[in-house]
C-alpha cells in the first residue's frame, strides 16, 4: 500500500514525528508550507494562529506536487490550535479530491484537544473514521518514551 504523511509543522514536533512514521513505514512526506507563515513566538503566534483555525481559514499554500492517484493512504499530522486542524491541511483537503482514500491522522499537542480536532479533520473529509489516529505530547520539544511507544503501536498498525 502506497503511503504518503501530509502534514503541517510550526515548530518541528510534527515534523518530527512525521519524519519517524515515514522512515518506519516507507511512507512518502508531503510538507504543507503557508505562502504567508504564521508568527512563531509571543502573543501573535498564539493569537493569529488560533483565530486561523477557529475561523477554519484555508490559507495560501506554497506550491507542492502531489498526485493522489499515486497513493493508497494518506496519514495527515497537524499541531492542535484551538482544538482544531491547522489551516493548510484544510486547504490540501478543499484542494485535492481524496475520494476513496484509506485515512489515518496523527496530532501534536501541549496540552489537549487533539480528540476534537480528529473530529474536526473527519468532517473536513466527510468521513465517519480514521483508519489509525496517534496524539503525541510535543515530541521535540518534550522527549518522552511514552511518545516512542505510541509512535511505535500507530506505524504498527500502518504496517499491520
Amino acid at each position: 500500500m502506497r503511503t504518503i504523511v501530509v502534514y503541517y509543522s510550526l515548530e518541528g514536533n510534527t515534523d518530527l514525528a512525521a519524519r519517524r512514521i515515514a522512515e518506519e513505514t516507507g511512507a512518502a512526506l508531503l510538507r504543507l508550507e503557508p505562502v504567508k507563515a504564521y508568527p512563531t513566538a509571543g502573543f501573535r503566534k498564539f493569537f493569529w494562529g488560533g483565530k486561523s483555525a477557529v475561523m477554519a481559514e484555508k490559507p495560501e499554500l506554497v506550491p507542492y506536487a502531489f498526485d493522489p492517484a499515486g497513493y493508497d493512504r494518506i496519514v495527515f499530522g497537524f499541531p492542535v490550535w484551538a482544538g482544531n486542524v491547522t489551516p493548510p491541511l484544510r486547504t490540501f483537503i478543499r484542494d485535492i479530491d481524496l475520494s476513496g482514500k484509506r485515512i489515518a491522522a496523527f496530532a501534536c499537542q501541549s496540552g489537549a484537544g487533539a480528540e476534537k480536532a480528529f473530529g474536526k479533520l473527519k468532517e473536513a473529509l466527510g468521513i465517519d473514521a480514521l483508519e489509525v489516529e496517534l496524539v503525541l505530547i510535543d515530541p521535540k520539544d518534550r522527549p518522552d518514551p511514552a511518545n516512542d511507544g505510541k509512535l511505535r503501536a500507530f506505524c504498527e498498525k500502518l504496517n499491520g
